[in-house]
């Protein structure tokens, strides 16, 4: 059967999955998602912190804390919302662009975004374009651009999605927005992914201090809860951990490749949080995985490719290595 339609928009959809493979084995092991599978350890939060609201030197204190993790100097170019999808959906509700540059290969978020204003979406290469998007590293391919050739597309107004770039810091741009010569570029960051966290719902808008001001007055005065400030603080001065976990991650994208290849998949891309393959009848091979209790990200726009993420514990891992060898 061909990959319900519910499950080609967005990765972690298991609820779909459920529904259309109802006798799938349990417990889903969900690779349909980019999300590091072993987060970070969170300390246990004062009581206060789920039972009170959130205070604005809270906020700022996280907002802080983000931007010397992004090395930008000014924490007021520095915005945190609930998860950067917030600030995707904001943003053309807040610029008057009506012509935008999207790929549409990429994270298709943002192009659905600015189809609600009414902006009409155009090539990537389309020089009439008033405001361009680009997702480095991109999503689904893991395409990368470095961050010289990023700065160079920013002679317009440009919007960065970097919600994977925490896998390779030196890709990012977010130190640059606002500052002399880089005044249009806006640059979003993901907290979730990367610290495997993505349910604490934490995104960043970095751009230059009035844009940064009308994105806090859009948000209103508590944008994001106590619980997400208190992990936020908790995780992103904690380096040694995500030096440690960027090693680990690489190690376990090489031992992923090792099984997709023995089982017939082309890597045709990725990052080492997700990896992209290829394969003639990649719809019979995603439905006999699902039937497998395994979720993985097929696309509506080229149906021989299927996205995985990385398994968790050991026993996940052989789930998979067994489900691959059915192939």
């Amino acid at each position: 059967m061909a990959a319900p339609a519910a499950l080609l928009g967005h990765g972690g959809r298991l609820g779909a999955a459920r529904t259309a493979w109802p006798d799938a084995p349990t417990p889903w092991i969900d690779l349909s998602t980019g999300i590091n599978p072993r987060p970070y350890p969170l300390p246990a939060f004062a009581p206060e912190t789920w039972s009170r609201l959130p205070d604005p030197e809270s906020l700022q204190a996280l907002e802080r804390v983000a931007a010397t993790a992004f090395g930008v100097e000014d924490p007021a170019r520095v915005v945190a919302a609930a998860g950067s999808e917030a600030l995707i959906r904001l943003l053309p509700r807040l610029l008057a662009v009506r012509r935008v540059a999207v790929s549409a290969r990429t994270y298709g978020g943002h192009a659905d975004a600015w189809r609600e204003v009414g902006a009409e979406i155009v090539d990537p290469g389309d020089r009439n374009a008033e405001l361009r998007v680009l997702v480095n590293p991109d999503n689904p391919t893991g395409r990368v651009l470095p961050s010289d050739e990023v700065l160079d597309l920013a002679d317009g107004p440009l919007v960065v999605d970097e919600a994977f770039v925490e896998v390779d810091p030196a890709l990012s741009v977010g130190a640059q927005a606002s500052s002399p010569g880089f005044e249009r570029l806006v640059v979003l960051r993901s907290f979730g992914k990367f610290h495997g966290l993505a349910g604490v719902r934490l995104g960043f808008l970095i751009a230059e201090p009035a844009l940064a001001a009308r994105v806090r007055r859009a948000l209103g005065d508590w944008p994001v809860s106590g619980p997400t400030i208190a992990a936020g603080l908790a995780a992103y001065p904690d380096v040694a951990w995500a030096a440690q976990t960027r090693s680990r991650l690489i190690e376990d994208t090489v031992q992923l490749d090792r099984l997709l290849r023995r089982a017939g998949f082309e890597i045709a891309g990725g990052t080492t949080l997700f990896r992209l393959t290829r394969a003639a009848d990649a719809p019979r091979r995603f439905e006999v995985l699902a039937r497998a209790g395994i979720l993985t990200r097929p696309f509506p726009w080229d149906e021989t490719l299927i996205r995985f993420g990385l398994p968790g514990p050991e026993t996940d891992w052989r789930r998979l290595a067994d489900a691959l060898e059915t192939l």
